[in-house]
């Protein structure tokens, strides 16, 4: 084949040049397609749990790594090893330790074992928790498996540009941005673009007009379901023309180009970058005609599912035989005669990928022993141990057969070490002497490391964590200044955002009004609507913008404008932001504030309180239930200390209340984890939170009357919660407890006790059952008598602590009923 012709940017290069870079392509394409082969057998074999590999979409991922600049992001899906190891972020090794779950940060640094191979990370964060310069780095924010989850994030880390190009105030944070130069890049399969998540990304993108180049790659199928099952005309690209730019009308670049197509995929991919770096104009480009030679996963074989035409189609377009191919063929005349070939024969290329194969060999190899030399070492020490208790316990043929089973253990795991030192212990319950106090201390400091291994970081483990910042109370002017509770919180917007330049608010009528509740009334015009801004109706990708915001060093307020409507970005938060710093050992994190409001409203979707279902699923944020605004301000002013992400949930009904307005706003803190003791007594203890407490101090009054004197707690934080059980101190005088929740019975007030039984110990203090008071089972129904017959009301809670109190001391406590 003769090709007279070579990209633009090739021809920069000389043809040696050109030459050594195609074959060295070619060659981390096959060092990826062999580690997709050979981990496949690793899983079949059993050395490995799980595999899903990156095989038939090497080419394409080549040209992506081309047009991927230092200080770029990638927000991916786990099928993109080709274009990490394009990048020189990922190794064969450390392809192979992932898929072990190697729990060496240094040798698995994805995640250091906590997730699947095909999660991919690099990490922004020193070890102190600062941030590294991501400018001078490449940058992949860490994977998560949940299909299309990777794109609400990804609207951030683009938007991040945008703002570092426009915003004045921001331009000196050097480590995150030059000039807004940096594009972010998205990679899904064809059959996950089904997902409303990637719907409401490219809107919102569009919308934005933010440096994203979203890549589909298409291989006709989603797991064994055919593309005409999936998408509307089989197409991606067909049905996003409607969001292509045209001189009239901002929108998309759209590209379609195949994924066998060495020279046009260079080609494209350079055009795409070029357009979304100068111009931060959204592009697409639509990968066709790639393969999936093993099928989706490690589950199944893809021959149960394709035909024999469909399946010798993809063994001829496989793009790594067709860039073979065009390899062998490709010739190039000069101006002199001199025909240049990157190849003289086919033996060239044979012995190149020889040398990929043994190169993934070696990598395997390396990988399984650093793996597995690390619990041979511990299974040494564990064997050594029971061998010398086998021979002064009485059980000692028991002992003796767990160490044996133990150390013929072909492929061990830690596991299996801790069955047989704990199954140990058990048979020495009965005996004393000196090596059974070494068992002791051997399985508490497994545990202890397996700790470290398995369970940290889920908060951040530095001084920058939320719970060191300590409070700072209000200050208040010698004549009091009541005001609207709103002015509070507005006024302490503006002091934040005064003191730090890289805040950012934004949501549903965030903006223009200044949200719903007017507690940024003003701010945009003042602080301009980069930094106080506007969004559609799309709460997942608001909680998207701030993650991506935040792992490019800005502050995100994201307001979502009610808890009710939280659920639709709860996949989100639960599954993302929630897990980022856990679940990439600590080397990234967003410190996302997000804030929104609800309690006691009126009506099924205004007025929920899910508590119990947001706590469960967002281990690894604060979750924070202030009951006035004066309270709100000071968390929002404490989390912009720290680097965690929080939930601000405001009491709806509180805006218009009055409170005095502090002179030290901006400074003042809540701390996060401690709970206050607003009301004394002696005989009982309520806790609760948010705007049902106000209703309990109320009604505490009233049970005053009748001699009963309640010690009310504002639980504040439930997530951490009660770090110095001062509940159970409270318990230790009044003996009583009840918790007063909105939540639907067994939500947060399952919890709440749960927390003080077990964890404080609290029952040891109670003489009598500790009692929860809740909404019904249902969301509360419409209107003032709605919220009266759903939600526990003044009346229930003074009948709930008079019959506690009946049962007490019936004599002095007559029933009610």
């Amino acid at each position: 084949m003769l090709q007279k012709t070579l990209s633009k940017n090739k021809t920069e290069l000389s043809f040696e040049d050109f030459k050594a870079e195609v074959l060295n392509d070619y060659k981390i394409a096959k060092i990826s397609r062999e580690c997709s082969l050979l981990g496949r057998r690793e899983v079949l074999t059993g050395k490995a749990k799980f595999g899903i590999f990156g095989d038939g979409k090497e080419v394409p991922q080549l040209a992506m790594a081309k047009a991927f600049k230092k200080g770029d992001f990638r927000s991916g899906y786990y099928r993109d090893q080709t274009f990490m190891m394009s990048l020189g972020e990922l190794t064969a090794q450390q392809f192979f330790a992932g898929l072990y779950a190697h729990t060496n940060i240094d040798l698995e640094p994805m995640s250091a074992g906590r997730q699947m191979g095909g999660h991919f990370a690099t990490h922004s964060l020193h070890e102190d928790g600062s941030w590294k310069n991501l400018t001078e780095q490449y940058n992949s924010s860490s994977d998560i498996s949940p299909t299309a989850g990777q794109m609400p994030r990804l609207l951030g880390l683009a938007q991040a540009s945008k703002i570092y190009r426009n915003e004045k105030s921001v331009q000196h944070k050097s480590n995150f941005s030059k000039q807004g130069n940096e594009v972010a890049w998205g990679t899904i399969g064809n059959a996950s673009t089904s997902e409303g998540l990637f719907f409401e990304t490219i809107n919102a993108a569009g919308v934005l007009q933010v440096p994203m180049v979203m890549n589909v790659w298409d291989d006709e199928y989603g797991i064994s379901v055919h593309a005409k099952h999936q998408t509307t005309k089989e197409s991606i690209s067909e049905i996003l023309k409607g969001f292509q730019r045209d001189q009239n009308n901002k929108g998309y670049e759209i590209f379609v180009v195949n994924g066998w197509d060495y020279v046009q995929l260079m080609d494209t991919y350079s055009k795409a970058a070029k357009i979304a770096r100068e111009e931060h104009v959204p592009v697409l480009i639509h990968v066709k005609e790639l393969t999936q030679p093993q099928g989706h996963s490690t589950s199944g074989s893809h021959e149960r599912y394709k035909g024999k035409e469909r399946l010798q189609w993809e063994k001829e377009h496989d793009c790594i035989a067709q860039m073979r191919k065009w390899i062998l063929e490709f010739e190039l005349e000069t101006e002199s005669g001199e025909t240049l070939r990157f190849v003289d024969s086919e033996e060239e290329l044979l012995i190149l990928e020889k040398d990929a194969k043994k190169i993934v060999t070696t990598a395997k190899r390396n990988a399984w022993n650093a793996y597995t030399n690390e619990i041979k070492e511990e299974i040494a020490i564990a064997a050594r141990l029971l061998e010398k208790i086998a021979t002064k316990s009485k059980n000692g043929a028991f002992i003796s057969k767990l160490k044996s089973d133990l150390e013929k253990n072909v492929e061990p795991i830690r596991k299996d070490i801790l069955i047989a030192t704990r199954k140990t212990l058990r048979y020495l319950r009965e005996e004393e002497f000196a090596e059974k106090k070494e068992l002791q201390e051997f399985i508490k400091s497994s545990l202890k490391n397996a700790a470290y291994k398995y369970s940290s970081y889920l908060m951040s483990e530095t001084n920058l964590g939320a719970l060191h910042i300590n409070e700072n109370k209000p200050t208040y002017s010698e004549n009091k200044n009541m005001v609207d509770a709103r002015i509070v919180m507005r006024d302490n917007f503006d002091a934040i955002l005064k003191k730090h330049p890289e805040v950012v608010i934004f949501g549903e009528d965030a903006g223009f009004i200044g949200d719903v509740n007017q507690g940024l009334e003003g701010l945009q015009e003042k602080y301009g609507d980069i930094r106080i801004s506007d969004t559609g109706i799309r709460e997942a990708t608001i909680i998207g913008q701030g993650i991506g915001l935040a792992m490019r060093g800005l502050r995100p307020i994201a307001e979502v404008q009610y808890l009710d409507y939280l659920l639709y970005a709860l996949q989100i938060m639960s599954d993302d932001l929630a897990t980022l710093h856990y679940r990439s050992f600590g080397k990234q994190k967003a410190p996302l504030i997000i804030r929104t409001r609800g309690h006691r409203l009126e009506g099924i979707w205004h007025a929920g309180s899910p508590m119990g279902g947001i706590i469960n699923n967002v281990r690894g944020m604060h979750v924070l239930v202030p009951r006035n605004m004066t309270k709100a301000a000071g968390f929002y002013n404490t989390l912009l200390e720290g680097d965690e992400p929080a939930l601000v949930i405001e009491c709806l009904n509180g805006y218009r209340l009055k409170e005095e307005l502090p002179t030290n706003l901006g400074e003042f803190k809540t701390p996060i984890g401690l709970v206050e003791t607003v009301k004394e007594g002696t005989d009982i203890t309520i806790v609760s939170y948010g705007s049902t407490l106000r209703i309990v101090e109320e009604t505490a009054k009233e049970l005053l009357q009748v001699g009963i004197d309640v010690e009310i707690i504002d639980a504040q934080s439930l997530l951490p919660f009660d770090l110095n059980h001062d509940i159970a101190k409270s318990l230790a005088k009044t003996n009583k407890l009840l918790i007063v929740d909105e939540d639907v019975p067994g939500g947060a007030s399952a919890y709440i006790l749960q927390e003080v039984l077990e964890k404080q110990n609290g029952y040891e203090f109670l003489d009598s059952k500790p009692a929860t008071l809740t909404s019904k089972a249902h969301r509360p129904a419409y209107g003032t008598d709605g919220d009266y017959f759903s939600k526990p009301s003044a009346e229930d809670i003074f009948e709930k602590v008079y019959g506690i109190m009946h049962e007490f001391n019936p004599n002095k406590f007559k029933s009610l009923y």
